[in-house]
């Protein structure tokens, strides 16, 4: 089988003294590329320098929605502009209601979001978009702003927010939190395969919370699709998979190198 992780944090500190080992182990598990996102400019830096060191990684650029700053999102924009031959997709941004309160804040999301998916249109990249708490919200921002391409990480909201989703033709992607979220399960009784994709936001939304995530975890997330729709891990391998490379063609186009 072939998995792709579509949503992970392999800069993060968490994984600042094992990385290499990893990402050997998600190898062997069967992983062939994971979609690595960045929350600001310093961190979108050093996620395509990891990116040249493994070619297992797919490198995104983003600015965290919690970032209040237009002046720090002008400045993403342009290192994605700067950096459009490298940069496989944008993220992570959205919008997020659960720490962010006021409506003032909420205006300056919104216009941090309409420019990136302004430049999502503008160099045909797909947006990797976080929306804790503003699920319903999100979809219909990115409706109503021409967003074509993207991918709608670790989805808190109700099923029918997500079917407007379904409906634009984005996609969603499942992490290994699913085996304790009833949430997530409910959801997954709602999307269709076709629309599914696999991530684990490693190092956090594991099976355990306790324990650092890891990519090889998007395992855990097939099964549980899985087992949800009835169908073999096999199939949802294969589905995910094709999703994945058909949302991230620049990255996944080709086979994917397995870590040197």
């Amino acid at each position: 089988m072939e998995l792709i992780d579509a949503h992970a944090h392999m800069s993060d500190k968490a994984f600042g003294t094992d990385l290499e080992t990893v990402l050997q182990a998600a190898a062997e598990a069967g992983v062939v590329g994971i979609v690595t996102v960045s929350e600001n400019l310093k961190d979108a830096e050093q996620v395509l320098e990891l990116a040249e060191r493994f070619p297992l990684l797919k490198p995104c650029a983003g600015l965290y929605p919690n970032i209040l700053d237009l002046e720090a999102a002008e400045a993403v924009v342009a290192f994605i502009r700067a950096h459009g031959d490298r940069v496989v997709g944008i993220g992570e941004v959205g919008l997020d209601h659960w720490v962010v309160k006021e409506t003032k804040e909420w205006e300056v999301q919104e216009q941090t979001l309409a420019k990136f998916v302004a430049l999502s249109e503008e160099l045909d990249l797909p947006l990797n978009i976080h929306s804790r708490s503003a699920g319903r919200h999100t979809v219909r921002f990115l409706r109503q702003h021409g967003a074509r391409k993207v991918l709608l990480h670790a989805f808190d909201g109700k099923a029918s927010a997500a079917l407007e989703g379904i409906e634009a033709g984005y996609y969603f992607s499942i992490p290994p939190s699913v085996v304790r979220s009833r949430q997530k399960q409910k959801l997954l009784e709602h999307l269709p395969l076709d629309r599914l994709i696999l991530e684990t936001d490693s190092p956090v939304l594991g099976p355990d919370p306790a324990a650092r995530n890891e990519p090889r975890n998007v395992l855990v997330s097939c099964q549980a699709i899985a087992a949800a729709k009835g169908v073999s891990i096999e199939e949802v391998a294969r589905v995910t998979t094709e999703n994945v490379r058909r949302l991230f063609p620049k990255a996944f186009s080709l086979s994917c190198p397995g870590v040197p």
